[in-house]
């Protein structure tokens, strides 16, 4: 299979190109306009392996992607390419708009026009996988988790544009016969995960003897998913899903952030020891970001029945396998930090 992967040189895009050229059986391609977020570093491994390669393209420039696409001729798109920091969306909304929303219908109306070329066979082959967020439901109260049933209630300019990107994908299908596929996941955690997120951030900062700033009260929940149990899950839905269906991605991992700093400070303690005491001291609190949502948590029940999906990666275990990928690869991390 010909897979073409948009925004394989993000967190969760490199991640599942990793998975995907570890198979052996496919064509990997990726799309990726290299944003202050994808680091070529994550796909330098790959450079080598057979069947691989990287096409520098914006997918905003619809008629560029539109010759892209057609010329070669992918069975399946999985679409990842975003804009995804919600700090970043509220302090300038137009890259989420033009990237999430105009991106998205450029490699939409490309992916219609090759579908219309293609052979009998080829049409009953081919997917496009639009891969989106769970925040597109907004805030959930102390107790329920997000389905695949949930109604859309998005908070931020992020997650109204992504809402706006699955709108579009379902209306090209029911529209045009467009076969796709859509996924909402959790928040993600794990190696190659660009500094300003809250993880990593906290993580480095912590390493540094830097302050550990937490919103509000650090009580808001999310529900935290291993990397590469994520694209495992991409991998199987766009292998075994049925074209037309959603499936919500989520770990059952539900922490709130102060405990998830909390965590990160107690292993790096484990590991390096400050001479001017334990790392939770640096926690210091900050005033909330506007329209931050309260909790999130996702039932997987559908995947994991449908599909036989389930994550692999306990979170004690992840977030340890994080922080000892950071402390062994400050090269990667450490021109990212530089360039703030």
């Amino acid at each position: 299979m010909k897979i073409m992967v948009t925004g394989g040189a993000g967190f969760i895009g490199s991640a599942l190109v990793h998975h995907l050229v570890a198979r052996g059986s496919d064509e990997v391609l990726v799309l990726d306009c290299f944003t202050y977020a994808a680091h070529p570093a994550s796909l330098a491994p790959l450079h080598n392996q057979p069947g691989f390669r990287i096409i520098r393209q914006d997918i905003r420039q619809a008629r560029e992607v539109m010759n892209i696409v057609m010329s070669e001729r992918p069975d399946a798109i999985m679409h990842l390419a975003a804009e995804t920091h919600v700090d970043r969306s509220i302090s300038g909304s137009a890259p989420f708009v033009e990237t999430n929303i105009n991106g998205t219908w450029a490699l939409l109306e490309a992916s219609r026009s090759l579908l219309d070329s293609l052979d009998a066979a080829a049409r009953e082959r081919f997917r496009f996988l639009h891969v989106s967020t769970d925040e597109v439901f907004g805030s959930l109260g102390e107790a329920g988790a997000f389905s695949e049933a949930t109604p859309y209630d998005p908070s931020s300019p992020y997650s109204a544009s992504k809402a706006a990107a699955d709108h579009l994908v379902r209306a090209w299908s029911r529209t045009y016969g467009l076969p796709v596929l859509l996924t909402n996941c959790s928040n993600n955690y794990g190696p190659r995960q660009f500094p300003e997120k809250l993880i990593p951030l906290m993580l480095l900062n912590a390493l540094e003897g830097l302050s550990l700033p937490v919103y509000g009260d650090g009580l808001n929940v999310r529900d935290w998913l291993y990397v590469e149990d994520h694209a495992r899950a991409l991998d199987l839905v766009l292998r075994r899903g049925r074209p037309g269906e959603t499936y919500a991605v989520g770990a059952r991992n539900e922490r709130t952030n102060l405990e998830l700093v909390g965590l990160i400070c107690d292993r790096l303690d484990e590991k390096a020891a400050r001479a001017e005491g334990p790392r939770r001291q640096l926690i210091r609190f900050v005033s909330d970001r506007p329209g931050h949502d309260r909790r999130y948590a996702i039932d997987p029940g559908k995947i994991e029945k449908e599909l036989g999906w389930r994550p692999l990666t306990d979170f004690e275990a992840g977030i340890e396998r994080t922080v000892n990928w950071y402390l062994d690869n400050p090269s990667w991390w450490r021109p990212l930090r530089e360039a703030r």
